[in-house]
């Protein structure tokens, strides 16, 4: 897998040590990416996930990053930074991808006004300023790529603030592309429906009619895995999607049609 145009590159997945984005660490270190990543404190699944990078024929390097305070796109960038120089992983950069988020499931009788703050806090203010902060280390033709959430396209009033989170970010990654623009900088979102990960296990208790439920309900006729997505973030991060920018790529498997 490895190839001549991404080989040397850099790349950044916030967010990688499990789920969506240990899988586009995995697949982005075996397309030949110098690959570092963030984790908010598990250090065992880092390691995992750098393990998992290896195994696929690259390398991943993992520094711990929390998102939802003031200040942490500065932290995370001098974060990496250290990673970087540590590690030779450059220190300019070619993919970024924002993958962190919080969940939560609170309809609108039990949410207040603090759980939705800590929501877009780190679902739309932490992408939107570690861009701002990346800007400079960004090379021109670079690759942003935002995971979204078929929770914005649909109606779902249990997680109403996790939802409106993914549709803010889908407009950041809107504006975004037409500001970056000039510098053939792309900037694209990806929309996972449901994904067979911890979250997701943790949500629906294992129940195996729980899965056959949002399975019927996929034109594909199953539940996602986190390849799945992993491989449309490859693609919008190759030079390959050098003329797509400003999208927003369903892949809920036909779950919204």
């Amino acid at each position: 897998m490895m190839s001549r145009s991404t080989t040397g590159m850099t790349a950044l997945v916030t967010g990688g040590s499990r789920g969506i984005g240990r899988a586009a660490v995995r697949r982005l270190a075996a397309d030949g990416y110098r690959v570092a990543f963030t984790y908010a404190a598990d250090q065992a699944a880092a390691e995992e996930t750098s393990r998992l990078a290896e195994e696929a024929g690259g390398r991943a390097v993992g520094f711990r990053a929390e998102f939802g305070a003031r200040g942490d796109a500065a932290r995370a960038w001098a974060a990496f930074d250290a990673a970087a120089a540590d590690h030779d992983l450059g220190g300019r950069l070619d993919v970024l991808v924002n993958n962190a988020a919080v969940g939560g499931v609170a309809p609108l009788s039990a949410l207040d006004e603090d759980e939705f703050d800590r929501v877009f806090a780190a679902n739309v203010r932490a992408p939107l300023f570690l861009i701002r902060e990346g800007l400079a280390r960004l090379d021109d033709g670079a690759r942003i790529v935002n995971v979204s959430s078929l929770a914005a396209r649909l109606a779902t009033p249990p997680m109403i603030a996790y939802a409106a989170s993914k549709a803010a970010l889908e407009n950041v990654t809107l504006a975004l592309a037409k500001e970056l623009g000039p510098r053939r900088i792309t900037v694209n979102a990806v929309r996972p429906g449901t994904v067979r990960t911890d979250s997701w296990n943790a949500l629906s208790g294992g129940s195996v009619e729980a899965e056959s439920a949002v399975a019927a309900r996929a034109a594909l006729g199953r539940i996602g895995e986190a390849d799945d997505i992993a491989d449309v973030i490859a693609f919008l991060a190759s030079p390959d999607a050098r003329w797509i920018t400003g999208s927003v790529v369903d892949a809920g498997g036909g779950t919204a049609i």
